[in-house]
This record gives structure tokens, sequence and C-alpha cells, in this order.
């Protein structure tokens, strides 16, 4: 017998396929389904508690969004990132991010100015205590608050559809960025408080060259994935 996931998740009104996106999605950033891991629509759904047919349906929107890769006759596996996709995304990433940071230092309120400047003393707070099974979901609050405060829908869409991976490549970085990155996250949000909008533009670019760096430093140099070389 099968369950609605639905209620696990803490959302009644979540879609029963967006419910089991969002699971197996979160089990692949905390690398319960490691990269390169087969995925099989019978482990997974007995997993969840659900029929096989939105587990189908979740790879196929999973697939989309690189976090699984369907394969002719062999099924689904989780997805590796390598060198190149990685490029990619931060190149990306760079520009997207430079111009919301730009954006949210010239439209920011007072209150939006103390929200943000309250993530970032949580963020803080919590990498004081070691506490980084919070610290990816804080690190999206934050930016999806700059987002808002951008006021740029379409921007903040673009963004949502890379931030999945985003999130994914922040966890698998996570002890070796932790204190600088939210040393990074208060310098931006400091110039996003003095409306100094080259400055935000700036601290936006080299937070994300920073985490690049990161994720392609030398014990990182290596595909995301079982693949590769041990990091």
């Amino acid at each position: 017998m099968t369950r609605n996931l639905t209620p696990t998740l803490g959302d009644a009104h979540t879609p029963l396929r967006q419910a089991v996106v969002n699971a197996v999605r979160d089990r692949i950033v905390d690398g319960r389904f490691a990269p390169g891991s087969r995925l099989t629509e019978e482990t997974v759904a007995a997993e969840l508690g659900v029929s096989r047919n939105p587990i189908r349906e979740a790879f196929q929107i999973l697939a989309s969004e690189r976090f699984v890769v369907i394969e002719p006759r062999r099924g689904a596996r989780v997805a590796s990132i390598d060198a190149r996709q990685a490029n990619e995304i931060f190149e990306v990433r760079s520009a997207l991010e430079g111009l919301v940071a730009a954006l949210a230092a010239e439209r920011a309120t007072d209150a939006q100015i103390a929200q943000l400047d309250g993530i970032v003393s949580e963020g803080e707070a919590v990498v004081k205590r070691a506490g980084l099974d919070e610290l990816p979901h804080l690190n999206t609050r934050f930016h999806q608050t700059l987002c808002e405060i951008a006021q740029n829908e379409l921007l903040t869409n673009t963004l949502d559809q890379l931030s999945g991976i985003i999130r994914w490549i922040y966890a698998e970085r996570l002890e070796t960025r932790v204190r600088d990155s939210w040393h990074e996250h208060r310098l931006l949000a400091a110039a996003i408080a003095d409306h100094d909008v080259p400055e935000a533009r700036r601290r936006a670019v080299m937070h994300v060259t920073s985490a690049h760096a990161a994720f392609t430093a030398p014990r990182a140099q290596r595909e995301f994935g079982p693949e590769a070389d041990a990091s």
C-alpha cells in the first residue's frame, strides 16, 4: 500500500509530483543518493511511500534540471557535474548574481536591508556553532531574498532554474567554504545597505568567483561523481 508523500514534506498544498521531485532532489543534494548511483523506480517509490508513476515523472523533471541522467535500456542514475558543466554554471551565476546585487543595492528599502542583515546574522551564528546542516537552507534564503529585493521577476525565475544545482554544489563544498562564504555575504549585505551599486555588483561577482575557485581547487579538480578521482 502506498501513502501520500505530501504531508511528510510539511505542505499539504504541494502537488504529489512536486513533492516527489523535491524529495528526490533533496536526497541528491544531501548525498543520500550519491552521484553516479542507480535510481530505480521501485526502490525510490518504496522509500517515499508512493506509486511508481510520480517517481517516473520526477525522474524526467530532474533530468531536465541536470540532477538525473536517463539512459536508454539502463534507466536513471544520479548525474555528475564535470568541470565543463561547473564552469558554465559559475559563468552564468556570476553575470546574473552581479545584476541581482546591483538592482538590490539600488532598490532596497530599510525593512529589506534589515531582513537581509538578519539572515546574515543567523548564518554567522550557525557557522559559530558548526551547524552545517542548516547552512544550505540559509544560503538559499539569502540569495532568494536578494532576488526579492531586486524586483525583477524574469531574473528571479532564471536563477530559480539554477537554484537546485547551486545548492548541490554549495553543499558539496560546505566545509571548505563555510566561513568565507558568510563573510562574503556580510560584505555584500553591507554594500546593499549603503546603496553602493558598483560595490554590490563587485562583491557578488567576487562571491561567485570564490565559490568557483573552491570547487576547482586542487583537491576538487575532478568530476563531481564516483567515476572521478577521490576528493
